[in-house]
């Protein structure tokens, strides 16, 4: 299918694109006839997934390849899938639950599609078991002059194209490790912000999943530790999801957000309220149910690695820009933690990692609370998540990754013509 002069949003809404000329292909030998025939009317060509990165990373205004025609499962054993690109993180989740397998971690979004997540680097939180690159045996990718790779460890290409940005080739397919499905035990706590300061340690060495919320102007924090167990699996019931996370993680957040942008004044006592009002909860499911959430509300994120040893130091450091500037912030800042990557441009590569991501509503983007915060994650050699929102450069990011000159070096010998490039890539990697 083919269609011109057609406006692409992003999930946020936040991006805008107009493509030259769409197409959705269907097998691979169509996304490679695709990539030629751009070459042939000399058209930049970009794969965009379901639109849940903040920048414009997938934007392009030449050819824009549509992922919906590209959902196959090629291929599924006891300790590995084969997918195509363009199938939904959700729709994998379904099909391994039902032959008993799963990933070993996920992030907590499952909208994205399997090539747009791991080409942006979702990572989730994890103490032993990184993101979803970190769990990818093979990619099959079409490259600048049409050819068909398909790469593995032990290959630069397989490390440099696990999380390639789409600067490489397009991924037309991805071979994950699988394994027996498990259950995790989900503990959901409050905790003050100051005892959660002084435990961090603790608590990221003491489960294999940590992730929290420090809810700003105030001392709480919603914290959520989730651990394998053996079972029996308790779900919460029906009533209590739709409660937790329909109603108030949705609905009643999405109106007090609404009510927030338009009393500004209203927004440190709502979050008061909420820390507050935060009750613990105990219960097991199976592995994607625990690792995964619902998020109804629009809004705008930015997301920074920084070396794990530093994370106290930084949370401090965000707390205290929060509290002394004019802004009043009602979403929560979330922290997730995870090992050393060895993909190249992974935020974590080559150091464990801690994550600090801070969101605004969309309607009331904040960008003054963005750059204090980008500040203080750049002190501390900060890796911006390159889905979400931030202002680094070639010439920062080639100091903070150390194989990033590498990475651009095999991008000049696949794609000399830059036909995967666009105003993002133009930005991060250097034209």
């Amino acid at each position: 299918m083919t269609r011109t002069g057609t406006e692409w949003r992003n999930w946020a809404g936040n991006q805008r694109a107009v493509a030259a000329e769409v197409r959705t292909p269907r097998s691979t030998e169509e996304v490679a006839r695709a990539v030629l025939d751009a070459a042939e009317r000399g058209l930049r060509v970009r794969m965009v997934g379901t639109g849940h990165s903040f920048t414009d990373i997938a934007a392009t205004d030449g050819m824009m390849l549509r992922p919906h025609g590209l959902t196959a499962i090629r291929s599924c054993g006891p300790d590995r899938v084969t997918v195509e690109a363009g199938l939904p993180l959700k729709e994998l989740n379904r099909y391994l639950d039902g032959r008993g397998l799963a990933l070993a971690n996920m992030g907590d979004i499952t909208e994205q599609t399997v090539s747009g997540a791991i080409q942006t680097g979702t990572h989730g939180t994890g103490r032993e078991i990184g993101g979803l690159a970190d769990q990818v045996l093979e990619l099959e990718l079409v490259l600048a002059d049409g050819s068909v790779v398909t790469c593995g460890p032990g290959e630069d290409l397989f490390d440099a194209a696990r999380v390639g940005l789409g600067a490489l080739g397009v991924v037309t397919a991805v071979t994950f490790r699988a394994e027996p499905a498990f259950l995790l035990r989900a503990v959901e706590e409050p905790m003050r912000f100051s005892e959660m300061l002084g435990r961090l340690d603790e608590l990221t060495e003491r489960n294999e999943h940590l992730d929290f919320y420090w809810f700003p102007h105030t001392d709480g924090c919603a914290t959520k530790r989730n651990n394998r167990c053996a079972g029996p699996a308790r779900p919460p019931s029906a009533f209590k999801t739709w409660l937790d996370k329909s109603f108030l993680q949705n609905t009643v957040f999405g109106a007090a957000c609404a009510l927030g942008a338009r009393f500004p004044a209203v927004i440190k006592p709502v979050n008061r309220v909420s820390a507050r009002l935060m009750a613990g909860s105990v219960y097991s499911d199976v592995s994607h149910k625990v690792f995964t959430s619902r998020r109804d509300v629009r809004f705008l994120e930015q997301e920074y690695a920084i070396p794990r040893e530093r994370l106290g130091e930084a949370l401090r450091a965000v707390r205290d820009v929060v509290e002394s500037g004019p802004w009043r912030i009602g979403f929560p800042v979330e922290v997730r933690v995870t090992p050393p990557s060895d993909a190249w441009l992974s935020t974590a590569y080559g150091r464990a990692s801690a994550y600090i991501a801070c969101h605004v509503y969309r309607e009331t983007p904040n960008e003054a609370y963005f750059r204090a915060v980008e500040e203080i994650m750049v002190s501390m050699d900060g890796r911006p998540h390159w889905g979400k929102l931030h202002t680094r450069d070639a010439s920062y990011l080639g100091k903070v990754y150390p194989r990033f000159t590498d990475f651009v070096a095999m991008r000049n010998r696949l794609d000399p013509e830059r036909r995967f490039t666009n105003a993002y890539l133009d930005r991060i990697l250097g034209s």
